[in-house]
Order: structure tokens, then sequence, then C-alpha cells
């Protein structure tokens, strides 16, 4: 038993902690190991409710790339046309850009990030 182990023993750190129990705690769910921190990130968010929009517009002025996922509000069709109404707005205010991806997705950028919308 080396002198390390017998000191975490001392300060009551000998318990080992398995990779499934490391992987599963609440503590690690923001830590990426792989990568060092970025600048911006492309966030996915889901669409709920008219309450989301605020979170969209804070993480588009934190600079981030806004994936939406517009499922959950597209049962109300005229709901979603009044949020998105609301964040197109908010987006072209910021000069960032908003384009449709497909039937459930909106990709929505912040300040000085163009979407090329046009298909080669």
């Amino acid at each position: 038993m080396g002198i390390f182990h017998r000191l975490s023993k001392a300060l009551g750190m000998s318990k080992d902690m398995d990779l499934e129990e490391f992987m599963s705690a609440t503590d690690a769910e923001d830590v990426d190991v792989l990568h060092k921190a970025a600048d911006f990130y492309v966030k996915p968010i889901s669409l709920q409710n008219e309450n989301d929009v605020k979170i969209v517009e804070e993480e588009l002025n934190n600079r981030n790339i806004i994936l939406l996922n517009i499922t959950p509000l597209a049962r109300s069709p005229a709901r979603l046309k009044t949020v998105i109404t609301s964040m197109r707005a908010f987006v072209h205010g910021i000069n960032g850009d908003i384009a449709r991806i497909d039937e459930d997705k909106i990709l929505l950028t912040p300040h000085n990030v163009k979407i090329v919308k046009r298909r080669r």
C-alpha cells in the first residue's frame, strides 16, 4: 500500500469511482474532457412554448448558433407563426439570420453570421 493510498484513505477519499458512476454524475454533465472550451456553440433547443423565445434570444446574444426544433409547437400553427415572426424580428434586429432547414428545424444565427440559402 503506497503512501498516497494510505493518505487518501486517512482523509476519507479511498472510495474508487468507476466509469459508470463518473459518467452519470451530475457534476460531469457540462464537462467536455476531449475539447477546449469554445468561444461560441451550436445549441439545439426545442421550442415548447412562447417562453422559450427568451432562451433563444439570450443564446443569440451570447453569439451561439441555435438549431431550433419546432415540432412541439407545430401542433398550433397560429402560435408557431407568432413565435417565428417574433424571432425573425429579433434576429434581423441584431443583424443575424434565420432559415428553415426542414419541416421541424430552423437555424438561427447571431450578429454578423449569415446563412447561404441557395443550393448548388
